[in-house]
């Protein structure tokens, strides 16, 4: 008998990581500083994973498909976090602060 409810199954993505002291624990690509959140930034300028390697020549392209496919599978967490690094979420939160102009 169905109970309605729905179990989502947890997606592995092998090429991403968290870690507290990494990047705030925003996930990157295992064993760099190159956040989920880059890699998204990088797509949206219409750069191709081509492109993304060659930037960054020490990750692969299994590791760039794999940090898109985990913002299509996590698209709120990563957008939250791509807002919270902009300029303007920045300067809201720091208005009127001597240092900021």
């Amino acid at each position: 008998m169905a109970t309605g409810k729905i179990k989502r199954k947890e997606i592995s993505h092998p090429h991403i990581e968290r870690k507290p002291k990494v990047c705030g624990g925003e996930p990157v690509i295992k064993g760099t500083r190159i956040s989920v959140s880059l890699i998204v930034e990088l797509e949206r300028m219409a750069k191709t994973v081509d492109e993304i390697v060659a930037i960054y020549p020490h990750i692969n392209h299994a590791q760039v498909y794999d940090a898109l496919a985990y913002y299509y599978d996590n698209k709120a967490e990563v957008d939250r976090y791509i807002y919270e690094n902009s300029d303007e979420y920045l300067r809201k939160k720091y208005e009127g602060e001597p240092w900021i102009k």
